[in-house]
């Protein structure tokens, strides 16, 4: 992945599009988790949303990365 993505003249950096992607695939988590019941026993589950949401951003990271090779 290049560093920046232009969209109509405007730079942004790449990794703004990982976290749009991720902020997308992050709602379909989070009810999937609710249904399966695990918030019942999170101690915090705000943090547990945090760390979420840096996981699906480093693991698309981590998924393009390989599909560039």
């Amino acid at each position: 992945m290049t560093g920046q993505l232009d969209l109509y003249g405007v730079f942004l950096p790449g990794v703004s599009a990982l976290s749009l992607g991720a902020y997308g695939l992050f709602p379909m988590m989070t009810s999937l988790l609710a249904r399966i019941g695990l918030y019942r026993i999170l101690w915090h589950p705000s943090l547990f949303n945090f760390a979420l949401y840096i996981t699906l951003v480093g693991g698309l990271s981590a998924i393009l990365n390989w599909l560039q090779t």
